[in-house]
């Protein structure tokens, strides 16, 4: 229990030195893998029960060759492929606005650190360093939260592409 409480203050402590902008960069984390996890998820349950029953319904076709029956075929595949691909543009948006804000903390820690200057001097190091530090960690975090996205969007991106590939191959144009 007690570990559980000296973690809790640790990250507290964190958030402190990080500033508002550390907690706003942590939010847009938390948003960026719920959306990444959704898309998990969707990709083991929801994608596999539309391809199925699209997949059905081309197979009942007695049809499939015709002008009419390859615009059907092209319309069910743009269906899956568009629900493949949903809240994927904020998952990409969301990676680059991240490295963003970890600037904007870069800027708000920076000019804590102006201020102090002017109202101390530069002979105080310490009150520097405390605004040096809020500079620093929100840009660190907004660094490794765009790249732990870059690597999940890329990894959803192949996994997007591979599958709607294997329906365009799984539903033959011929009878």
């Amino acid at each position: 229990m007690y570990e559980l409480i000296d973690l809790f203050e640790k990250i507290r402590n964190f958030m402190e030195k990080g500033g508002p902008v550390l907690t706003a960069i942590f939010i847009t984390i938390f948003i960026l893998w719920a959306l990444v996890f959704e898309r998990l998820i969707y990709f083991k349950t929801g994608h596999r029960k539309q391809v199925n029953a699209v997949m059905a319904t081309w197979e009942a076709r007695s049809e499939r060759t015709s002008w009419y029956a390859i615009q059907i075929r092209m319309a069910m595949i743009s269906q899956v492929t568009m629900d493949l691909r949903s809240n994927f543009p904020l998952i990409k948006t969301l990676v680059v606005i991240i490295p963003l804000m970890g600037l904007l903390g870069t800027v708000w820690g920076m000019i804590g650190v102006f201020d102090v200057m002017a109202l101390l001097g530069s002979s105080n190091v310490k009150a520097m360093a405390a605004g040096v530090s809020r500079a620093t960690i929100p840009t660190m975090a907004g660094m490794v939260g765009a790249l732990s996205g870059v690597f999940a969007a890329s990894y959803l991106k192949g996994l997007m592409d591979k599958e709607a590939g294997l329906l365009e191959d799984h539903l033959t144009k011929d009878h």
